[in-house]
C-alpha cells in the first residue's frame, strides 16, 4: 500500500497533508458551531440570590471545621476602641 493518495489530476498527496487538511476541516466545523451558538442563542438573564446565615459569616458556630485549624478571632460584638 502506498503512503500517497492519487488525486484526480494524477498527482499524489502524502498522508500527512491529508491528516492536516482533515484536522483543519474539523476545526473549521467546531469554529462554525461556536459562531452559530454565539449568533443565534440569547441567554436569559436572571437574578440569583443566596442567603448566607450571619453565624457562618462571623464564625461563631463551625461544627464542620477540620481538626487542627485555629478558631477565627471574630465575634459578633462591636470592636472596642481605646481613647
Amino acid at each position: 500500500m502506498s503512503k500517497f493518495i492519487e488525486l484526480p489530476t494524477g498527482k499524489t498527496m502524502p498522508t500527512l497533508f491529508r491528516l492536516l487538511i482533515t484536522l483543519l476541516f474539523l476545526a473549521g466545523l467546531v469554529y462554525a458551531g461556536m459562531f452559530a451558538l454565539v449568533s443565534f442563542v440569547e441567554p436569559t438573564p436572571k437574578e440569583v440570590t443566596m442567603r448566607i446565615p450571619t453565624r457562618e459569616l462571623l464564625g461563631e458556630s463551625a461544627p464542620t471545621r477540620p481538626a487542627g485549624l485555629p478558631t477565627p478571632n471574630v465575634t459578633s460584638a462591636p470592636a472596642q476602641t481605646q481613647p
